[in-house]
């Protein structure tokens, strides 16, 4: 039997992963990772559906602390948001869920690997990517992408292999995890057409604004009203709070690793809430330096994380960079929780540059003179006085 571990997520592509390749000649090991998108429950009825399908081992990841150490924690730091819109919530999971899987099979001694995406989107890249730089003497088998197989080619397979599953397609697909869930219908596959309200997971039922706070040090955050809270538990908690005011829905359009246009819909209500507040704590802590080189920086970490590019040098370089400039993200930010929306009202910290005694914009200046401005401003405007003396422009 040749050893193989399978990307596993309980969906009829996998499951029908499992049974193709145990019935090929594999001893197959089905592998989840836990990336906050599991319950319980689901991990167990999981795990049944696999052995029933002919898994020889069924393995649940918990990868939630290392998703935030390894991945979230830089996205926060950089307040990514790719088109200044989505959180990265599907991309940034698959990179996670590629390191632990080949980090597993590298474990068990397995000469094969599998995942049960399709040639048509971005998983396949980054699973793949992953797979070949850190484990290039694994073979990588994909039997959903290789023999282009439609649902009801897997569903006959299977039934025909006497496995009877409720395998009904629901009207939207759903990913959840730490970091958001992005949601997939129909609609998304036009570029006119908004998600109805039913189609997201977390549905209106709080409608008297709340007012919360959120801690940071060292732009992590570490409570919750005041709570202290280990930062995935800070998520989670927040992540509930706010669902009930239905926060956090969009619905991302961007350009594919495999170069079409790609359109989805997410709700991300702790993610946007936190990147927001973080960000407003940065405006007040940070020089315009400082939050300058961070903004291009962080897009293009944002950019190759999303593109599979995890592993290049340059993401370590970026994580530098990002994580030196939070020493001074300390503070509380204040904000108010409303139905679709919230607002930022302010923030507290100790190393608040918005200091009274240097001045108030628009209101007095303490630290300089009326002169002293008269000849900053002088000069200032120096170079652009020789420029349109000597190439003079009519506007």
């Amino acid at each position: 039997m040749k050893k193989l571990v399978l990307a596993y997520s309980g969906g009829l592509d996998t499951s029908y992963c499992v049974k193709y390749l145990s019935e090929n000649g594999y001893e197959v090991h089905a592998v989840s990772v836990n990336t906050g998108g599991f319950s319980e429950d689901e991990l167990a009825a999981m795990e049944e559906k696999a052995h029933k399908l002919g898994a020889a081992s069924v393995v649940s990841i918990d990868a939630q602390q290392t998703y935030y150490e390894k991945v979230i924690k830089y996205l926060l730091f950089g307040n990514v948001l790719k088109n200044n819109t989505y959180p990265l919530s599907v991309s940034a999971e698959r990179i996670v869920q590629a390191t632990e899987l080949i980090k597993y099979a590298k474990n068990i001694g397995a000469q094969y690997i599998a995942h049960g995406s399709t040639g048509a989107g971005n998983d396949q890249v980054r699973f793949d990517t992953i797979f070949q730089v850190m484990a290039p003497e694994i073979e990588v088998i994909t039997p959903i992408r290789d023999h282009q197989l439609s649902r009801q080619e897997e569903v006959a397979y299977l039934e025909g292999k006497g496995i009877k599953m409720e395998w009904t397609k629901a009207k939207y697909s759903i990913n959840k995890g730490l970091w958001g869930t992005s949601v997939g219908g129909d609609e998304t596959l036009t570029s006119h057409l908004a998600l109805p309200e039913e189609a997201y997971p977390n549905q209106l039922i709080k409608n008297d604004p709340e007012k919360i706070s959120i801690g940071f040090e060292g732009g992590e955050p570490v409570s919750l009203n005041g709570k202290t809270m280990d930062p995935v538990q800070l998520i989670k908690s927040l992540e509930k709070m706010a669902s009930g005011y239905a926060i956090g829905r969009d619905i991302h359009v961007g350009d594919t690793i495999i170069g079409i246009k790609g359109r989805v819909g997410f709700e991300a209500a702790a993610p946007l809430l936190l990147i927001k507040a973080h960000h407003l704590l940065e405006k007040h802590v940070l020089s315009k330096w400082q939050q300058h080189h961070k903004e291009y920086l962080s897009s293009q970490y944002g950019m190759l994380l999303h593109e599979g590019q995890y592993l290049d040098p340059f993401m370590r370089n970026a994580e530098s960079f990002l994580e030196d400039t939070q020493n001074n993200v300390n503070g509380t930010v204040y904000v108010t929780l409303h139905p679709y929306r919230f607002t930022l009202d302010g923030i507290t910290s100790e190393n608040d540059l918005m200091h009274p005694e240097f001045g108030s914009y628009g209101e007095m200046n303490s630290g300089w003179s009326a002169a002293e401005a008269k000849g900053f401003i002088k000069i200032n405007a120096q170079a652009q006085k020789i420029q349109h003396n000597v190439n003079p422009v009519t506007i």
